[in-house]
């Protein structure tokens, strides 16, 4: 009866011990694939920055060349109003020469 007992447990402690083995292997290959998942997402994390990083300096660029052609737009702007102001004056000056030479012409009279 000894025997018995002894090779029962003997064969549980094999038995024990496969299954131990198979749980090993599935563990480690599941540890395996965990860092290849871990692996890929960390690529495509640092692509996706990349991608980022390209698409707002694209951004920055178009917003540069606006805003220096809004201030080459303004720059014409002010430039055609100065002048249109010095044309004024002048043809104010104008029509103030004339009117006094008719007030002289008028007082003369």
């Amino acid at each position: 009866m000894r025997k018995i007992i002894i090779a029962s447990m003997a064969a549980a402690a094999f038995s024990l011990a496969a299954c131990s083995e198979k749980t090993q292997d599935a563990a480690g290959e599941t540890a395996d694939s965990m860092a290849d998942d871990a692996a890929n997402a960390g690529d495509a994390m640092a692509e996706g920055a990349a991608d980022a990083a390209d698409a707002t300096a694209a951004a920055a660029d178009d917003a540069a060349d606006a805003t220096a052609a809004a201030a080459d737009d303004a720059g014409n702007a002010v430039e055609g109003t100065v002048n249109a102001a010095g044309e004024a004056v002048d043809k104010a000056g104008d029509n103030i020469a004339e009117e006094t030479k008719k007030a002289e012409a008028n007082d003369k009279q």
